[in-house]
């Protein structure tokens, strides 16, 4: 028979919606740790009415048991395999919102993991749920600018002096709510993750943007804010006003932008909001007239899905998942407006000059950049320029006897100078990238073998 560990919990006042007759959740968040791990925190929770009420002469009380195990994919090593026992008093008090809510944290090095979380009733054990992940561990500390997970919470209290809480975290209590349910007995969702490597010696300042989507990819919640670079690390916390929200699936999306670098990074977060008494209302049909008579108004869905394909190059992570699982042409043209919308640098007025450059940008790369079986915005030039603008100066050798024909585009005012090697491998006028300096581009410093002429 496994050890039972005691393990830390409180008592919260949390509102879920059971997935089944026996109420356990969880939840996982990861978070920096050093250069070659990350900190995997797991959130669980078990509803106080699901378990069975132990009686004694004196107390009642009901235990439940949490039984983890993680595994290695890649060598097989079992990295953990623990029982923890969660024990409560019981009192008058109790009511259907009583939660048993605890964290508990785990330092994972690069990898690929398999974890098996069950929550168990300790006295009817088969009254159990048995929840499965996969978790990738990328370290962030060597990922350049990069963000943690999102973590969300039930309240968070800042500025909090209380370390020996389980659910402190660099000056925070965050309470963390594993269902992930908001809305009508919990008003208010609360957000926590944090940001590495941002800090810069160049002047320049990072924009945070902040959008939650309903389940038809519909923009619900925006806001965008401008932070300094003078730290490498630090926290990001925020609300969600969920009481005025339907019932319905959505997505929270931070955006960490650095415009000067034409970079950014993403992370996102599903959850439900309950709220029986506000009636849906189709954002489309109300501002119809003022979409359709936009430039995406007058798209056929064709034309629409082609837009988007075109707009990928730009795009965080989430923002292509959710337009991918948009089903009808009305979703994807309000979708695409919110899109450009939320890139417009000036809207008080009628100009989106950033979706008119972009366009203009497509275009040039049509003519320019068109290969023999390709559009020019498809090629490898045509994805840079359509990213990261005119370079500073082009280097070009179209004849040269002893190498195939190659470019190197030279931008000066990205991350101190970087360059593009673009060659035609082929024969046949597509110039592939061969090479980059820019984080996050393609890097073969042996570039050069791939061009020589043989």
């Amino acid at each position: 028979m496994k050890q039972l560990y005691y393990l830390f919990f409180f008592l919260l006042p949390v509102s879920v919606l059971p997935q089944n007759n026996f109420d356990f959740e969880f939840d996982y968040a990861q978070f920096g740790y050093d250069s070659s791990s990350n900190y995997v925190e797991f959130y669980y929770s078990f509803n106080l009415l699901s378990l069975t009420i132990n009686h004694n002469d004196t107390l009642d009380y009901a235990e439940g048991i949490l039984h983890i195990t993680i595994r290695d994919t890649s060598t097989d090593e079992l990295v953990v395999d623990k029982d923890w026992l969660i024990s409560h008093i019981l009192d008058d008090s109790l009511n259907s919102n009583n939660t048993l809510v605890g964290v508990i944290g785990f330092i994972l090095e690069r990898g690929t993991y398999k974890c098996d979380i069950i929550g168990k009733d300790r006295i009817n054990l088969n009254q159990q749920r048995s929840i499965t992940e996969i978790l990738e561990i990328h370290p962030f500390y060597q990922m350049g600018m990069s963000m943690g997970d999102i973590q969300l919470a039930s309240n968070i209290l800042q500025g909090s002096e209380n370390k020996s809480s389980i659910f402190y975290k660099n000056t925070f209590e965050i309470m963390p709510i594993p269902a992930s349910t908001f809305g009508e007995n919990q008003p208010v969702l609360f957000y926590y993750t944090e940001l590495y490597n941002v800090k810069a010696e160049e002047d320049g300042k990072l924009r945070i943007d902040k959008h939650v989507f309903n389940s038809k990819g519909q923009i619900v919640n925006q806001k965008s804010k401008l932070i300094g670079r003078s730290l490498g690390s630090r926290v990001e916390v925020g609300t969600v006003m969920t009481y005025k929200l339907p019932t319905d699936t959505y997505t929270l999306v931070i955006s960490l932008i650095d415009s000067t670098a034409n970079y950014g990074v993403s992370s996102s977060k599903k959850f439900f909001v309950y709220n029986p008494s506000v009636e849906y209302v189709d954002t489309f049909k109300t501002q119809g007239s003022n979409i359709v008579a936009g430039m995406f108004g007058v798209m056929s869905e064709e034309e629409l899905d082609d837009f988007f394909a075109k707009s990928r190059y730009i795009a965080t992570l989430p923002e292509i998942e959710n337009y991918e699982k948009l089903k009808t042409e009305g979703a994807k043209r309000e979708y695409l407006t919110n899109f450009w919308n939320a890139r417009d640098e000036d809207p008080s007025d009628d100009m989106n000059y950033n979706l008119k450059d972009y366009i203009r940008k497509i275009k040039e790369c049509n003519i320019i950049y068109k290969a023999l079986s390709k559009e020019g915005w498809k090629t490898d030039r045509g994805r840079v320029y359509l990213i990261y603008g005119q370079p500073s100066e082009i280097d070009s050798y179209p004849n040269q006897t002893d190498t195939r024909p190659y470019e190197i585009w030279y931008y000066n005012d990205i991350e101190g100078g970087v360059q593009f090697v673009f060659g035609d491998v082929t024969g046949f006028s597509e110039y592939m990238l061969l090479h980059s300096t820019k984080r996050g581009e393609l890097r073969d410093d042996n570039w050069q073998r791939r061009i020589v002429v043989r």
